[in-house]
C-alpha cells in the first residue's frame, strides 16, 4: 500500500487528509462527551429532589364518600363504561324501529323525565313548556312543541341510543346504557307526544335564552369572603414545620416570596424521570418525601394548603408552562385528545361542555357551562356548591363522577396531560389564587 502511495502523491496527500479529519472529528467528539458528563451532572444536581418510586396519592384510591365539609359525592361503580384511562363503552347497536304508534302514560313519562335521580334529569338541558320545573338549561333544543315535530319511532330512538342519529350529540344514551329501560322511554315518548305549544317565560331569569351570565364581584383574596385564604395561613405554617429528618421547606427556600414568586405559574411542567407531567400539588408531594422525609398526599389538607400558598405568592404572574420538549408536547397532544373522549355512562366529553362549538355559555340546568380559557388560574379554589377547598385534579375527579365515569388517582398520567393542556390554552392568564367558584 505504501508504494502505491508513494506512487501517487496526490492521493496520498487527500488520504492524510482524510485520516486527520477523522482524527480531529473523534478528538473533538470525545471532547464533548466529556465535557457533557458534569454538565448533565451538573443539571441532575440542579434540579428539584423528587421520590419518583411511589404513588403521590393514597393507595388503593378510593372515591371521596364524603368531603370536608361532610357533602356526599356519588359511590356507583361505572366499570362498564370508558373513563379517561380506558376504552370500555360498547359501540351503538342501531336502532329499533316501531311501526305502530308508541303506547305509555303520559304522567309516568313526565315523572321520569323529570327525576334528578335519573342523570340530572332531562330538564338539565331542555325546556318542557309551562309545567317546566324551575331553571331548565338550555343544553338541548326547547322540546315545548316536539309533539309536533317528531314521529313515535324517531323520539323513542333520539332517548333510547341518539349516537344512532348524531354520533357528536351530548345527549346520553338513555336506553342503550340502562338508564331508562325500553318501557319506561315509552312513557316518556308518551309524555313528549303531548307537548304542542310553543311556551314563552313569564320571567327572563327563568329562560336560559335570556338568563343573566353569572358574575362574581367578590373578592377571593378577603378571608371574609373566600374561606379558602384561611389554607394560605395553614400552607404558611405547613412551610415552617419539620419533616421527620427534622428540615422543613424553610430550611432551604428562607425567602419564598422571592424564590416562588414565579414558580406556580410555570407549573405544571413535564417531569422525565417520571416520563410524565407534573402539577403543583405532586411536586409537593414527592419533593417532601425527598427532603423534608413529609408524607403530605396529594389532595391532603396540608397539601392543599401548600398548593394554596405557593399558588398565591405567584398572584399576578402569567401563566407560562416550557412547552418546548418533546415530552411537554406529546402531553399537549395527548391531553386534547383525552378531552374529545367520550367517557361514563352519560357518555360525554369534556369538549362537549366546554368548548363554544358545542354547549359553553349555556346552561345545564342552573349551572353555567364556560369555555376551558379561564379555567385554571384560579385553582385551587373555593367550590360553593361543596363547602370545600379543591385542586385542579379534585375538579378534573369531580366532572368524571358528574358523567357517571370511574374517576383516577389525582396522580394519573391521564389528569396531568389535560392539566398541560389546559396551561398551553391558558398561556398568559394571571395566577388569581386562591379563586371562589360555585
Amino acid at each position: 500500500m505504501t508504494s502505491r502511495l508513494m506512487q501517487n502523491p496526490l492521493g496520498a496527500a487527500m488520504a492524510c487528509t482524510r485520516l486527520l479529519i477523522t482524527m480531529t472529528a473523534f478528538a473533538i467528539t470525545s471532547m464533548a462527551a466529556v465535557a457533557a458528563e458534569p454538565a448533565a451532572a451538573a443539571s441532575a444536581k440542579h434540579s428539584a429532589p423528587l421520590e419518583i418510586k411511589r404513588p403521590a396519592s393514597p393507595q388503593p384510591w378510593h372515591r371521596y364518600k364524603v368531603d370536608s365539609q361532610g357533602s356526599s359525592w356519588p359511590q356507583g361503580d361505572w366499570n362498564a363504561y370508558s373513563t379517561l384511562a380506558r376504552i370500555a363503552t360498547a359501540p351503538p347497536n342501531g336502532p329499533l324501529h316501531y311501526t305502530t304508534p308508541i303506547e305509555g302514560d303520559p304522567a309516568l313519562g313526565r315523572q321520569l323525565a323529570f327525576d334528578r335521580a335519573r342523570g340530572g334529569s332531562c330538564v338539565a338541558c331542555h325546556v318542557f313548556g309551562k309545567e317546566t320545573p324551575a331553571q331548565p338549561g338550555n343544553v338541548g333544543p326547547d322540546l315545548s312543541s316536539v309533539g309536533t315535530r317528531h314521529g313515535d319511532d324517531w323520539l323513542f330512538n333520539y332517548i333510547y341510543d341518539p349516537r344512532n342519529l348524531n354520533k357528536d350529540t351530548i345527549m346520553p344514551p338513555w336506553g342503550a346504557h340502562k338508564i331508562y329501560s325500553v318501557a319506561e322511554i315509552k312513557h316518556i315518548v308518551a309524555f313528549l307526544k303531548t307537548l304542542k305549544e310553543p311556551y314563552t317565560f313569564k320571567d327572563p331569569q327563568e329562560d336560559p335564552a335570556t338568563r343573566s351570565v353569572p358574575k362574581d364581584t367578590r373578592d377571593n383574596l378577603d378571608p371574609t369572603e373566600n374561606p379558602a385564604m384561611f389554607g394560605l395561613d395553614r400552607g404558611k405554617e405547613a412551610f415552617k414545620r419539620a419533616g421527620m429528618n427534622g428540615k422543613s421547606c424553610a430550611s432551604c427556600h428562607s425567602s419564598p416570596e422571592t424564590a416562588f414568586k414565579t414558580w406556580a405559574a410555570r407549573m405544571p411542567r413535564y417531569e422525565p424521570r417520571l416520563n410524565k407531567i407534573l402539577g403543583v400539588e405532586e411536586f409537593i408531594a414527592r419533593h417532601a418525601r425527598a427532603t423534608t422525609g413529609g408524607e403530605i398526599l396529594m389532595q391532603s389538607d396540608d397539601n392543599i394548603a401548600l398548593s394554596i400558598y405557593l399558588h398565591n405568592i405567584a398572584n399576578g404572574a402569567p401563566i407560562n408552562p416550557d412547552l418546548s420538549s418533546a415530552g411537554a408536547k406529546q402531553a399537549v397532544a395527548s391531553g386534547q385528545q383525552l378531552m374529545r373522549r367520550k367517557i361514563g355512562q352519560l357518555n360525554m366529553a369534556c369538549i362537549d361542555c366546554h368548548t363554544r362549538e358545542r354547549h359553553a355559555s349555556k346552561w345545564a340546568r342552573g349551572q353555567y357551562l364556560v369555555e376551558f380559557k379561564g379555567t385554571v388560574a384560579h385553582f385551587p379554589t373555593w367550590r360553593t356548591s361543596r363547602g370545600d377547598i379543591w385542586d385542579i385534579r379534585k375538579r378534573f375527579q369531580w366532572c368524571n363522577v358528574s358523567v357517571r365515569a370511574n374517576e383516577l388517582p389525582p396522580d394519573a398520567k391521564e389528569y396531568g396531560d389535560i392539566e398541560m393542556a389546559l396551561a398551553a390554552l391558558n398561556k398568559g392568564a394571571k395566577i388569581n389564587a386562591p379563586g371562589m367558584r360555585h
